[in-house]
């Protein structure tokens, strides 16, 4: 993808992962501008007027009863900013800040903000010159992204910090080296600056794109333990799920189907087994349910990603600017912390299948898959690892949107959380796909072991990657490096991401 065409209604989680991560241009469509002037010459006009209005005409929070003089609007928009740069810690990844920009950017161009023009084309030049504020990573509480976004804020005026070709300048030095000059604020542009929740939703969409791809990677890392553990399949018949349709297990186990789809294990009576272990046996109802998180979560965040978050929001049609509620994100909150969830109960069983394929008593396999019998460790040291995944990804799990409400004054009463909510499933996917690395070495030497006569396509795809860069296990070796390799060079690869999904699309 070349180009990213932003018109405040269309952005979708791979044109955000397309800007985040390879730099793709981003344009204004034709309707943004126009679209814009009319909402900003209400603005205009309230400001003329002297109208009551929320962080307009008057103070911002505890202080919205207070009316400003007019020739202190513009002063009162750039203090805006500087007063809210309050966030601390390390600097967020360039990527995170690039989805957050172009989420600004994204909720700018809908409408709504009475933002003057300007920003948001100062904005976009930020992104296609690869200018990036210095954001850091903790500040939000899910009542917009106020104390991180203003970070922004203060480079779109020439201060804070900035990213520029590798080095961090000044916000002035960062825009003059990148051939763009600071803008200078008018009424309201401070407000909009620091509005909405566009570290969640940026964040969010690139999670979420992340963790459909760490989906597909556990169905298919699922489908090769079957294949070592020639496991049953009457489980996935879908005369057997219809009985019970619970949300999203007949699309996992039509997808797990597909990927054997060539091999033996189609027909149950090549199983090992009448019965299989539950890690085994359920894997369809505990993707399933992820497949049902993933798209709570995109209902939740499309509308974050796609509307306006701003408050209070102009509607140009009347001439109003009204009070909203639009930056509260109890929904997306809600979405992450079941998302994070459903991952952890992936993960959980992942770790289990790999111990079922560790124990001859219910693989038939030779003990910790050494062929060499007791004086080799074999893979055992592994499940180690393996627990110790799963207990990261299970602290990271913990819901956020349930922390207690703080206030200002008693008006800004209640948080989400959402940022927080959204940057630790960052870190859980990093987590779950080390693991499914580490199930698929395991389950590649169950494989050679169980020596089956056809391996279904996906798994073959696997077992095939997997060889073409790690030795099966014979002598004990130190098998991090190997699952390093795997999570690095195949999990972690756009081409055998793209050859499962071809494989699953017809099954989804």
């Amino acid at each position: 993808m070349t180009g990213v065409v932003v018109d405040g209604r269309t952005l979708s989680y791979a044109e955000v992962v397309a800007v985040a991560h390879h730099d793709a241009q981003v344009v204004l469509a034709d309707e943004v501008l126009p679209r814009l002037e009319r909402d900003r010459a209400v603005v205009d006009d309230i400001v003329d007027r002297q109208v009551p209005t929320y962080g307009l005409t008057t103070g911002l929070g505890t202080r919205s009863s207070y009316a400003l003089p007019r020739d202190e609007l513009d002063a009162f928009s750039v203090r805006t900013v500087r007063g809210r740069a309050n966030a601390v810690g390390a600097p967020l990844p360039v990527p995170v800040v690039r989805a957050a920009l172009l989420a600004r950017v994204n909720g700018i161009a809908g409408g709504g903000s009475g933002v003057r023009p300007t920003i948001p084309r100062l904005l976009v030049a930020m992104l296609n010159a690869r200018v990036h504020p210095v954001i850091p990573e903790v500040g939000s509480i899910g009542a917009s992204d106020l104390c991180q976004m203003a970070h922004v804020g203060l480079v779109v005026i020439g201060e804070g910090s900035a990213e520029f070709a590798g080095e961090v300048h000044d916000g002035t030095a960062a825009l003059r080296r990148a051939g763009l000059a600071p803008a200078e604020l008018g009424p309201r542009d401070g407000h909009v600056l620091c509005s909405a929740s566009p570290l969640a939703a940026g964040q969010g969409a690139l999670a979420l794109h992340e963790a459909a791809a760490v989906l597909t990677l556990a169905q298919a890392v699922t489908a090769l333990t079957y294949e070592g553990f020639r496991a049953n399949t009457s489980p996935l018949d879908p005369r057997v799920l219809d009985l019970r349709p619970s949300p999203g297990q007949s699309r996992a186990a039509g997808e797990l189907l597909a990927l054997l789809d060539g091999g033996e294990l189609g027909d149950p009576r090549h199983a090992r087994r009448v019965q299989d272990p539950v890690s085994l046996r359920c894997s369809a109802q505990v993707h399933g349910a992820l497949h049902a998180a993933l798209d709570f979560a995109d209902d939740a965040l499309h509308p974050e990603l796609n509307g306006c978050g701003d408050n209070p929001v102009v509607l140009a049609d009347t001439g109003e600017i009204l009070s909203s509620g639009n930056f509260h994100t109890p929904a997306l909150a809600l979405a992450f912390d079941t998302l994070a969830l459903a991952l952890t109960q992936t993960a959980a069983i992942s770790a289990e299948r790999m111990r079922r394929l560790l124990d001859p008593a219910v693989s038939g396999l030779p003990a910790n898959l050494s062929p060499y019998g007791p004086e080799r460790s074999g893979f055992a040291p592994l499940a180690k690892t393996a627990q110790a995944l799963v207990a990261e990804i299970r602290m990271l799990s913990a819901p956020v949107s349930t922390d207690p409400r703080h206030g200002a004054d008693a008006v800004e009463d209640d948080s989400t959380n959402a940022a927080l909510g959204a940057r630790r499933l960052t870190a859980m996917l990093t987590r779950l796909r080390q693991l499914l690395a580490v199930e698929a070495v395991v389950a590649a030497q169950a494989v050679d072991l169980a020596e089956p006569s056809a391996l279904g396509r996906g798994p073959r795809l696997l077992h095939h990657a997997i060889r073409a860069i790690v030795p099966r296990l014979d002598d004990d070796r130190p098998c991090g490096v190997d699952v390093e390799v795997v999570n690095r060079d195949i999990l972690g690869s756009d081409d055998v991401r793209s050859a499962l999904r071809a494989l699953v699309g017809g099954a989804s």
